[in-house]
């Protein structure tokens, strides 16, 4: 019963983040809420005794989240990061609302017309040993993930470095 409690709790931190990072208009709220989210949901991983998954989660989106901070404050301005006001605009909520039930809808029919709750429903109580899991993410054979880890982090260095040449711009124009 009380893992139910903290699931829920959790589950209500990270909709509600969520659903604030991507309404407000101040990028240090957005990041501030994602960050929010992503820790709700290495609560999850550890309420569900994947410790390896929640102390991955922590443990990178918690420096990446930094880097979002960093590069926030070196791409704006001080004047706009103090004195933002933020309107609520409804027309914007009410299409906002109505594509996130439209995508909803066609998720949940999606998932009904496949195999995937029965699936989940049924309990298998088989560990998977740690070995099986490194080899997985570190191999390079098929379904392997060695060479998408290379590909996102090559792209993560080329985000940070067009970062840091969009931030000096700004810096030289003044």
């Amino acid at each position: 019963m009380a893992n139910i409690i903290v699931f829920a709790i959790l589950a209500a931190v990270i909709l509600c983040s969520a659903i604030f990072s991507v309404m407000t208009k101040s990028i240090m709220r957005a990041v501030t809420a994602l960050l929010f989210v992503l820790f709700a949901i290495a609560g999850i991983y550890f309420l569900l005794d994947y410790t390896f998954l929640g102390t991955a989660q922590l443990s990178i989106y918690a420096g990446g989240m930094t880097m979002i901070y960093i590069f926030a404050i070196q791409l704006i301005s001080k004047r706009r990061l103090q004195g933002l006001k933020e309107k609520l605009d409804i027309k914007r909520l009410g299409i906002a609302a109505l594509v996130a039930v439209v995508g909803l809808a066609t998720v949940v029919t999606a998932q009904l017309k496949s195999e995937f709750f029965d699936k989940f429903c049924t309990v298998q109580d088989v560990e998977v040993p740690m070995e099986q899991i490194g080899t997985t993410l570190m191999g390079s054979e098929k379904y392997q993930y060695v060479l998408p880890f290379e590909f996102i982090s090559i792209f993560l260095l080329a985000c940070i470095i067009g970062g840091l040449v969009v931030s000096r711009n700004q810096k030289e124009d003044k």
